[in-house]
């Protein structure tokens, strides 16, 4: 069998490659800072979901699509990951709940966080349920917050804004149980009030109610 006729032309020149560019100093930053926000999205989601003790780092990592072993680079494991998370909570609460705020912007703040950052909510309860996150510095920390917490409503009864028929103690248990009710028993909510929980209507008229309930006395009250 004959053989197919050689070409006598000369295959074109490819054209020689650029040198690949490392990345700039700026543009390695912004993709750790974008690997590190998927991890605390994705940590988020998994601690919200099983809590701490239950929580897996591979989970995490797996949520976060990224190596198990960026999560020990960047927040040196899972207790650095989860005392992150608990700063950056701290930071934004700082933004709504500060004690120069209104009592009833107060509620309200709470409540939009609730309502419109369920997971974060949910860490919350964990957390509250004590599920085994307790480092020494998240103990400390919580225990500073909630000291300064009764500290807030004391100081508010003093001024008037709150009622001093109950003890500050006593305000802060049941208006952090109320605010994280329509997480802990959004059926519940739901039925008894008739209404989307996420709703705007719902959340002024529920904030509303709260506000009332330690509210101090009005110029014509007695």
């Amino acid at each position: 069998m004959l053989g197919m006729p050689r070409s006598s032309a000369k295959p074109p020149r490819a054209e020689p490659r650029s040198p690949r560019r490392s990345p700039a100093p700026d543009e390695r930053q912004r993709d750790a800072e974008r690997t590190r926000q998927r991890i605390l999205d994705a940590a988020v989601e998994e601690f919200a979901a099983k809590g701490y003790a239950g929580a897996r780092v591979a989970e995490i990592a797996r949520r976060a699509g990224v190596n198990a072993q960026l999560i020990a680079y960047y927040f040196d494991g899972k207790q650095g990951l989860y005392d992150t998370l608990r700063e950056r909570w701290e930071s934004t609460e700082a933004i709504f709940a500060g004690p120069d705020r209104p009592f009833a912007a107060l509620i309200s703040g709470y409540l939009n966080a609730v309502c419109n950052q369920p997971s974060w909510a949910r860490l919350l309860i964990w957390q509250a349920l004590g599920d085994g996150s307790g480092s020494q510095q998240a103990n400390a920390a919580q225990s500073a917050n909630l000291t300064q917490a009764v500290a807030d409503i004391r100081r508010r009864q003093e001024i008037g804004e709150l009622s001093d028929e109950y003890d500050a103690e006593t305000i802060l248990v049941i208006l952090w149980s109320a605010v994280m009710a329509p997480i802990t028993m959004p059926q519940t909510i739901q039925h008894a009030c008739g209404a989307d929980l996420n709703s705007p209507e719902f959340k002024d008229r529920y904030a509303a109610q709260l506000q009332r309930l330690f509210a101090g006395p009005t110029p014509n009250d007695g």
